[in-house]
């Protein structure tokens, strides 16, 4: 009924001026009090019934372990259910395909990570989707870092070693990454531009695979979040050899930056967000952000997201937005210079 409202709405006032009559005008200025009832009426009711949150990545990801975090606590916030719908696949086109056609009424969400906003969309010949107009940012949910580690089977020890290394064979080491397009690629396509060497990408399909390899020797090195492998590193199965921020991590204080080890400037962060498709109600946008603030603040959510290297970074809908469009022009740079693509 209000979509319908609206849409009459909009249709009279496309009617030449002249032509209308003050009853008309009447009528036109009662529709659109109507729907602003409707409309209201709605945001204060919602949310009445279970949301949808799609993860554009397999269950056991590391987007699938944050995102379940935050559907459990939101749940709890909000009073609904909220409940995981995994779309992996097309370098998240799948996931944020469904989630951009999807009603903007509230109950459909996605958890979205850096590369379905920033990356992937960048390494399309033709995108699926547009990131700047398909979607509405709500909040940014949190930051992570991700950590360089090589194969202990390899000599490596500093990244200055790498980097020497690579300069005299370029071509001949190797770097796994969990996928074409994932943050581990286009960070390590970043750190080879900035260290000025030639090592060869070696794309995997999930983070786990590649991870065997680089402990068995097979691939030399791999960028990746430090959920995912910071326990490796501490049992010894692979190097830390750099965390991609600018400060150290708490996590791994005995791992240097990359920007301190050997790369001037280097910063790669992660990140992940709530969004829901473009449409939404600007009311529903301003109460979902502010629940999810809330749970934001909560010590047990910053404990929970801190035991899979998460922090929580509480942000307005306008803040995450910007963040994307940035995010979108630095990673769409380091795309274009590197040739990265996804067929």
């Amino acid at each position: 009924m209000n979509r319908l409202i609206l849409m009459l709405f909009k249709q009279r006032a496309r009617l030449d001026a002249r032509r209308m009559t003050p009853r008309s005008v009447a009528h036109l200025a009662a529709c659109g009090a109507m729907a602003a009832v409707t409309g209201a009426a709605v945001a204060q009711n919602y949310p009445s019934r279970p949301i949808r949150l799609v993860v554009p990545q397999a269950p056991g990801s590391a987007t699938d372990n944050n995102a379940r975090i935050v559907a459990t606590a939101l749940g709890q916030q909000i009073g609904q259910q909220i409940v995981v719908d995994n779309r992996p696949g097309g370098g998240f086109a799948i996931g944020m395909g469904l989630t951009a056609q999807a009603t903007p009424d509230g109950y459909t969400l996605a958890y979205a990570p850096i590369g379905s906003l920033a990356i992937s969309p960048n390494m399309f010949r033709k995108a699926p989707y547009n990131v700047l107009k398909d979607f509405q940012p709500v909040a940014l949910i949190s930051t992570n870092q991700m950590l360089l580690a090589a194969s202990p089977k390899h000599p490596f020890k500093t990244i200055r070693e790498v980097i020497d290394f690579a300069k005299q064979n370029p071509g001949k080491l190797l770097n796994a990454s969990s996928a074409s397009g994932s943050p581990g690629h286009v960070g390590f396509e970043l750190f080879k531009l900035m260290a000025g060497v030639q090592i060869v990408h070696v794309p995997y399909k999930g983070g786990a695979a590649a991870i065997l390899d680089l402990m068995s020797g097979q691939v030399h090195l791999m960028m990746e979040s430090l959920n995912s492998i910071t326990p490796h590193a501490k049992a010894g199965r692979v190097r830390g050899l750099g965390v991609t921020s600018k400060v150290r991590s708490p996590a791994v204080p005995d791992i240097p930056t990359i920007a301190e080890a050997g790369v001037p400037g280097y910063e790669a962060t992660t990140w992940g967000g709530i969004i829901a498709p473009a449409g939404l109600p600007k009311d529903i946008v301003t109460t979902l952000n502010r629940e999810i603030n809330k749970m934001l603040a909560s010590p047990s959510l910053k404990e929970r997201l801190a035991a899979v290297g998460a922090e929580p970074f509480p942000s307005t809908p306008e803040q995450f937005t910007e963040l994307i469009r940035t995010e979108y022009v630095k990673w769409g740079d380091v795309v274009r210079r590197a040739g990265a693509t996804i067929d």
